[in-house]
């Protein structure tokens, strides 16, 4: 249900790196691909200097439904990847954890979502602490949907 192409509409998150380089967010595009039923392989393309990059990484399962792991390349670097709300057609929200801090997806099936989505995202946000000064809506144009072999990385985004 969760494969396929997703865009990245908005993000609520403290990182001090969305904060101070907000001006640059470029179109954010994920495919997710379910493997051996269970892990999702997740490819995201955005833009690096004018130049499509692909991000690979692999969400582990864990036994609860909808819950993921996401490891590092550190030790202990990990991510727990929550699916909060989904409508496997239209729109996903995904909290992403790692030690205290928490960030909030909204990825849509296209960069455009309808305003009772974007509701129940400022829902989700507001009851984990976030607030619309740490928003960060992604622009609806210019997407990358692949990269040479010279721009691929393996490993994990900042959450």
């Amino acid at each position: 249900q969760l494969s396929g192409k997703w865009f990245l509409v908005v993000m609520a998150s403290r990182c001090s790196y969305l904060a101070e380089h907000s001006h640059q967010l470029e179109a954010t595009m994920m495919t997710t691909t379910i493997l051996d039923g269970q892990s999702l392989a997740i490819s995201t393309f955005r833009k690096l200097d004018g130049m499509c990059w692909e991000i690979r990484q692999r969400y582990l399962p864990t036994q609860a439904p909808g819950r993921f792991l996401l490891k590092g390349h550190r030790k202990n670097s990990k991510v727990d990847v929550v699916v909060g709300e989904a409508d496997p057609s239209s729109f996903i929200i995904l909290y992403y954890q790692k030690g205290r801090s928490i960030s909030v997806k909204l990825y849509g099936r296209t960069s455009l979502v309808s305003d009772a989505v974007v509701d129940k995202f400022e829902q989700r946000i507001r009851a984990v602490g976030l607030s619309e000064d740490v928003t960060y809506y992604f622009p609806t144009y210019g997407f990358c949907d692949s990269a040479d072999e010279f721009h691929v990385l393996d490993g994990e985004l900042e959450v």
